[in-house]
């Protein structure tokens, strides 16, 4: 088992951020499981997308990766990346299809910007950078969806 990233305090919010796209992926692969018609799992992933995952690539794109420069290979893959998860989040056709790619391409992403780009950040970010990140990044993630299609239903209650 690895151990758990040291993440300067700054940057804390976004991995947590992060946790909560890694369990997103989750809750679509648990409603695949439980047979879940497609269009009620994308009702939720558009919700979440909408509230805070493209909020959290804008945050990024403005706070995180001008640090290292929109040359550096590490954020060319980041946006492209951000990009094409944009891309199958809006998309409307082919929901099973896109969200099977979402499992796999968002939990991929999640673990290249928290294992290789964020410590890239950390490694070159002035003390300043840092805390304007801290002082920018406020929001917290609030799950407010009642339709918890990922959970047994004897347990949905508890």
């Amino acid at each position: 088992m690895s151990q758990p990233i040291k993440r300067d305090p700054s940057l804390q919010p976004l991995s947590r951020e992060h946790h909560y796209g890694l369990l997103l992926s989750w809750k679509i692969r648990e409603g695949f499981k439980r047979e879940v018609p497609p269009e009620r799992i994308k009702k939720y992933t558009n919700w979440f997308w909408e509230n805070h995952l493209a909020p959290h690539f804008q945050f990024e794109e403005s706070y995180i990766f001008p640090i290292l420069g929109n040359k550096h290979k590490d954020i060319k893959r980041a946006v492209k990346e951000h990009r094409r998860l944009t891309r199958l989040f809006t998309n409307t056709e082919k929901p099973k299809k896109n969200l099977s790619l979402i499992v796999e391409e968002l939990a991929a992403h999640i673990r290249f910007e928290e294992r290789i780009l964020f410590k890239e950040v950390e490694k070159i970010a002035t003390p300043t950078q840092l805390n304007i990140i801290e002082k920018e990044h406020s929001k917290s993630i609030i799950e407010s969806w009642e339709d918890k299609f990922w959970i047994k239903e004897e347990n949905y209650f508890l």
